[in-house]
């Protein structure tokens, strides 16, 4: 085949109905890497030592983060470790998150990891929060109030069961 056509086929692979195909974002890139990473540690980390060592490398993400996400994600760690001793710290595709038997219930997203406007605290499917036949799965956060942590307490510990 000739270069030409060699160009020309993978330019109209690479659109759908006229329009280009969007992979993923540099950030979501970068998130993936970082959960390879994460992955080959746990392997690595024999069982004694896991727990400390996930716990230091979410405290070295949280210190990475600008001041007003670092803040919040501090702020977080402490109400989860107080109020959920049950689950263990962990890094999830570079984000503070939090486990139950290996299962990831509960994370935080700061702004700047995804250049979003706002932070997120987040739960996944494992967290028993089911209420009727829809419930919330994730918040908005721009600050932390007192109200705020408080509903954050309440929701870990029945994500928790």
């Amino acid at each position: 085949m000739s270069p030409k056509k060699d160009t020309q086929k993978s330019a109209k692979s690479a659109t759908v109905t006229g329009k280009a195909v969007k992979g993923f974002t540099d950030e979501e890139r970068a998130a993936m890497k970082e959960r390879a990473q994460e992955l080959k540690a746990e392997a690595r980390r024999g069982p004694r030592a896991k727990e400390a060592d996930a716990e230091s490398d979410v405290l070295a993400k949280i210190a990475e983060m600008p001041k007003p996400d670092r803040a919040m994600a501090e702020r977080l760690h402490a109400i989860i470790k107080a109020g959920a001793p049950a689950l263990s710290p962990k890094t999830w595709y570079g984000m503070p998150a939090y486990a139950k038997d290996g299962k990831v219930v509960c994370f935080f997203r700061n702004a700047g990891k995804f250049k979003e406007r706002y932070a997120m605290f987040g739960f996944n499917d494992s967290a028993k929060l089911d209420e009727r036949s829809m419930w919330p799965v994730a918040f908005a956060l721009t600050k932390l109030t007192a109200a705020d942590e408080a509903k954050i307490r309440a929701l870990v510990k029945k994500a928790v069961g």
